[in-house]
Order: structure tokens, then sequence, then C-alpha cells
């Protein structure tokens, strides 16, 4: 019975490292063929403007823009100014009442119905002004290296008292002279 679960596993194993191994060269393949979705910044707070650029168009192609994940709804994506040579650009806002989360964008392609996609991630506060903390925390007497050596020693000696006292104790016991 062991010998056939092992002989199992080991051959479950193998099959899904095979699988792994031609599944990413497939995917990377589709990766740089399609271009895929750029979202701008790709962290926001609600409210503010996102820009969405994609070159899986292809030359002067142009897409329907999906942002309804997020609550914004459909957006045109087309080649023009701020967009690089062969790229489709769109915006949105996002709404304010947009909850805090990952969401997803998608465009597809006015030619060929390609679709590609891209993440959008929504913050109650951007990222210049997030603050970070700074300094220790103050919770008390503080550690062993806290800011007076004298009570940090009568620490120690305190639980130094204390384990002798216990060991004393256990050993008493231990010899049967009672406590």
């Amino acid at each position: 019975m062991r010998r056939t679960a092992r002989l199992l596993t080991g051959t479950a194993l193998a099959a899904a490292a095979v699988g792994l191994t031609t599944a990413a060269p497939v995917y990377a393949g589709q990766a740089v063929a399609d271009g895929g979705l750029t979202v701008y910044p790709s962290s926001v707070v609600p409210g503010d403007r996102a820009v969405v650029t994609t070159a899986a168009c292809g030359e002067g192609g142009s897409a329907a823009g999906d942002a309804g994940a997020v609550g914004a709804g459909a957006f045109p994506l087309a080649p023009g100014e701020g967009a690089g040579e062969g790229e489709a650009t769109g915006h949105f806002e996002v709404p304010p009442s947009a909850q805090p989360g990952t969401y997803e964008i998608v465009a597809t392609c006015g030619g060929d119905d390609r679709r590609v996609t891209g993440d959008l991630v929504v913050t109650l506060t951007s990222a210049a002004e997030q603050v970070y903390p700074r300094g220790s925390v103050k919770t008390g007497v503080g550690g062993a290296l806290g800011p007076d050596p004298v009570q940090t020693a009568a620490g120690v000696a305190a639980l130094a008292v204390a384990a002798a006292g216990g060991t004393w104790l256990l050993h008493r016991r231990a010899r049967g002279d009672g406590i």
C-alpha cells in the first residue's frame, strides 16, 4: 500500500513539473506578443484619474476599455498624442465611492477582438500621503537595554532569586525533605 502511494505521488509530481515547465514559456510568449495593458498610476485613491496604455492593438489600433470592476464604466483607447508608437491610450476617473482593493481593467482591441488586462489598486491614501512610524514604542519600563540600568538590574536580580528559590524547592521535594 505504501509503495503504491509513493509511486502515485511521484508520478503526480513529475507530471506537475512537466506541466509547469511547458506552460511557462507559452505564457511568457503570449505576454510578449500582445503587449499587455499598463495602468498608470497603478495605485490610486478614489476620485483620481487613471491612464491606460496598450500596444496590443497594433499600429493605429483603437480599443474599448472597461473599468466596470471599479465602477468607472467604459472608456475609449485611441492612438494619439502622449502615446508611444503603436500604442493606444485612454483614461477614466475612479469613482469617489470606490472601495479599497485590486481591480481588473480590461481593453478589447477594435480590429481583432484581442482582450488584454491590467490591475488597478485602490487605496485610501496615496503613496505620497502615507506616514510611516519612526522611533521606539513607549510601552513602559523598557526592555533589556531600557533607559534605566538600575531598574534593569533589579529585574534581572528578581528573576535570578526566583529561579534559585524554585530550584531549591524542587530539589528538597525530590530528596523527600518535605516543604
